[in-house]
């Protein structure tokens, strides 16, 4: 029993109602619960705990504020946590770190500090995100150039807190990895001189097995060039020299056999790196023959690389390549120079492009123009870069959906079979003018994700465009609250309630 101070008696009311509440739960018969309801108990369950670490943080800040390590002899909040809850030490400073990040200490006055990762700190109260989200996005934001502004990094937690409401913490680091990539281009990039010394391949001897060891470092050119190539062989049930009946040669035959691919797929058991070795030795085999690859997804497999013309005038900056990669401005430029990658400029708004046709599958045209455009797969969440997505009608071809760049996106094999009219089944469309992001295709998730069916859509291709709305919206705010409060100031100084000057 909790000691009868001021609020005891109220938490103590709050405790005994949530273990009646919880052993409740563990005797309720869950057999007689449709698969939806068994959806939304998971669902308010996981709310309800992500609420109660929340919890768990303040009662870390009262514990660390009052030093009560200090009476209980414990070295630190962590040995405290050890010994009265009997979990582990990884688990008592995770604990402790959540709550230095999201949890609101005081001042040696008494005064509340607003939470280190304010935006994350609201969507752990609400229950949107868990302890892993709160983790991903402090391990983030530890790795944000200092010479950033304040409005800038105040923006970029927002992003992560906001895109964590809507993905899981393994894909909000990629996110992160990203968004680190654009705030700090040439931060982290060595210069091309230190590239130069670095660049290898080793070939090692042939073992007794007639194995022979390769090791070393690609600068980001030769990465750029490589990239395109293995996505199209190294594709699972492609090139399988241990399948017999495993499809060889261009994946975008007419002439290959659709269902033979699948069930060489299905049956493919070769890890990546395993099929990009073997992918490997096709593609030498190709050029050494003829010197073609052919195409892939009905491009010509090659890096197609976007830049924006403030990055071509200032030549500075990194862009990025349809496979995902990331290639220093320099290094794209002497690219360029040559025949074989394709480049797409794009001015500081972005022209938008239309290019109509009346076949199912889309032109090499259109797909370029989409990949500059989209960049990757458009599901929200998904980070699957150009090179590995097909285009998608987001009004279907069968219902009359025209073969036409304004209805048509780029969305990854799995993405793409998650759009349809059965039972979970995703819904696509373009965003309306009045949207929030007019133009871009929004995915609808099906109920069991969110009920209320609120249209999305993925942020990870366009991370430019959205630090930059999110830090315009942070500025205008602010600058509101600047006019509130010189008004009042005026105000009170004045003695004149009526007083409403800017």
């Amino acid at each position: 029993m909790l000691s009868n101070r001021v609020g005891g008696d109220a938490i103590e009311a709050r405790l005994t109602a949530l273990d009646t509440a919880v052993d409740g739960l563990l005797g309720d018969n869950l057999s007689g619960l449709s698969n939806d309801d068994i959806v939304e108990v998971l669902q308010r369950m996981e709310t309800s705990l992500r609420k109660a670490a929340a919890v768990g943080h303040r009662l870390v800040v009262e514990t660390t504020e009052r030093m009560i390590p200090a009476h209980l002899g414990c070295r630190s909040t962590g040995d405290v946590l050890i010994g009265t809850l009997r979990i582990s030490a990884a688990d008592a400073a995770r604990r402790v770190k959540g709550a230095k990040k999201t949890g609101t200490w005081h001042s040696a006055d008494g005064e509340q500090v607003e939470p280190e990762l304010p935006a994350t700190a609201a969507a752990q109260h609400a229950g949107a995100i868990g302890p892993d989200h709160v983790a991903a996005v402090a391990r983030v934001m530890r790795k944000v150039p200092y010479g950033l502004g304040f409005d800038e990094i105040t923006t970029a937690e927002k992003i992560l807190a906001d895109a964590a409401r809507s993905v899981p913490p393994e894909d909000l680091v990629k996110l992160g990895a990203h968004l680190l990539a654009y705030l700090n281009p040439d931060g982290d990039v060595p210069d091309e001189k230190e590239r130069k010394r670095r660049r290898g391949v080793r070939i090692g001897k042939q073992g007794t097995d007639l194995m022979t060891p390769i090791s070393g470092l690609l600068d980001p050119e030769t990465r750029a060039l490589l990239e395109p190539v293995l996505a199209k062989l190294a594709r699972p049930g492609m090139n399988n020299p241990d399948d017999p009946e495993s499809p060889t040669g261009d994946v975008e035959s007419e002439s290959l056999d659709r269902d033979a691919l699948a069930k060489a797929a299905a049956r493919d058991t070769r890890t990546a790196v395993q099929r990009n070795h073997d992918a490997l030795k096709v593609a030498l085999r190709q050029m050494l023959s003829s010197g073609v690859l052919g195409s892939h997804r009905g491009l010509p497999v090659t890096a197609i690389l976007t830049m924006t013309v403030q990055q071509l005038e200032q030549s500075t900056g990194i862009v990025t390549t349809a496979s995902g990669g990331l290639v220093p401005i320099r290094d794209a430029l002497r690219m360029a120079e040559t025949a074989h990658p394709v480049l797409a400029v794009f001015d500081h708004h972005g022209r938008p492009l239309h290019l109509g046709r009346a076949k199912r599958l889309a032109s090499a045209d259109q797909r370029l123009a989409l990949i500059a455009a989209s960049g990757g797969c458009t599901r929200p969440g998904c980070d699957a870069p150009a090179t590995l997505t097909a285009v998608h009608h987001i009004t279907e071809w069968r219902d009359g959906g025209p073969t036409d760049i304004t209805n048509e996106d780029l969305a990854g094999d799995a993405c793409h079979a998650l759009v349809h009219d059965g039972p979970g089944g995703w819904k696509t469309r373009v965003a309306p003018p009045g949207a929030e992001h007019p133009g871009r295709t929004e995915w609808i998730p099906p109920p069991h994700i969110d009920p209320e069916r609120t249209p999305r859509v993925n942020h990870r291709h366009h991370l430019g465009d959205l630090l930059a709305a999110a830090l315009a919206h942070y500025r205008a705010r602010r600058e509101t609250e600047l006019r509130e409060h010189r008004r009042r100031w005026l105000r009170d100084s004045t003695g004149d309630a009526n007083d409403d000057r800017p």
